[in-house]
């Protein structure tokens, strides 16, 4: 008589079952710091907000609205304003917080010509022209990148906070 169940083939069908279940974990949102470091096109943006030391806060409870400047964005920005920013931490702070809102804004939801109060305090325009979403003068290139605490959209711009 064949024993299907041996210890072997029990033992490859636990692995392999092991082995479904990460995968299926795998896809749940992660936190919106994870998020920006598995993501190529925001590699620029994830190594500042590690030197400005805001990982913890985008891993945070939340939720959080990201309008996040692509690796592209950032090569448009003179490299003289990106050293000055990597040498001063409250400015370089001031600046990501700029691109945060403390609420979860899903691209649909946005309404044309409002304003909205983000982390760093300061109001962003964000307005909504048919499928294009805008932030400032940044144009939502990917929207809706879910996070377990937000949710992240890629912009072809770096935001600036006016001046205090």
């Amino acid at each position: 008589m064949f024993n299907f169940f041996t210890p072997r083939r029990t033992l490859m069908i636990a692995a392999g079952a092991l082995a479904l279940s990460g995968c299926a974990s795998m896809s749940s949102p992660v936190s919106i710091a994870d998020t920006l470091a598995a993501t190529p096109e925001l590699s620029t943006l994830n190594s500042l907000v590690v030197k400005a030391g805001l990982v913890n806060t985008l891993k945070g409870a939340g939720p959080f609205t990201v309008f996040a400047p692509s690796n592209a964005a950032f090569a448009k920005v003179p490299a003289k304003t990106l050293e000055d920013l990597g040498k001063d931490p409250a400015k370089l702070s001031a600046v990501l917080t700029y691109h945060v809102i403390p609420a979860k804004v899903m691209a649909g939801d946005v309404k044309n010509n409002s304003n909205v109060k983000t982390v760093n305090g300061a109001n962003v325009a964000v307005s909504k022209a048919g499928e294009f979403v805008t932030v400032e003068d940044g144009m939502v290139q990917k929207a809706d990148i879910a996070a377990s605490n937000g949710v992240v959209h890629i912009i072809d711009s770096v935001l600036l906070p006016p001046a205090r």
